[in-house]
C-alpha cells in the first residue's frame, strides 16, 4: 500500500511497481479532482475486479493491470 500524492503515484505507475488499484471516488471532495494517469507515457490498461457503491455517494473501483 502506498500513500502520497498523484505526482509520487504516477511514478510508481511508469516503472510498474503498481500491481493492484483500490480508487476512491468522492464526487464532492475535491471538486475538479486530481489525476494520476496525467504524467503517463501511454494509457494503462486495467481490469475491473470489484466496485462497491456507499450509501455516502462514495464508491470503490478496485482494478488490476490488465495481462499483456
Amino acid at each position: 500500500m502506498a500513500y502520497g500524492g498523484a505526482t509520487f503515484v504516477s511514478a510508481l505507475i511508469k516503472q510498474g511497481l503498481i500491481d493492484e488499484f483500490h480508487l476512491f471516488i468522492n464526487p464532492i471532495a475535491i471538486g475538479d479532482g486530481r489525476t494520476i494517469f496525467k504524467e503517463l507515457d501511454s494509457k494503462p490498461y486495467l481490469t475491473l475486479v470489484k466496485a462497491t457503491s456507499f450509501d455516502c455517494g462514495m464508491v470503490v473501483l478496485n482494478y488490476e493491470p490488465k495481462g499483456e
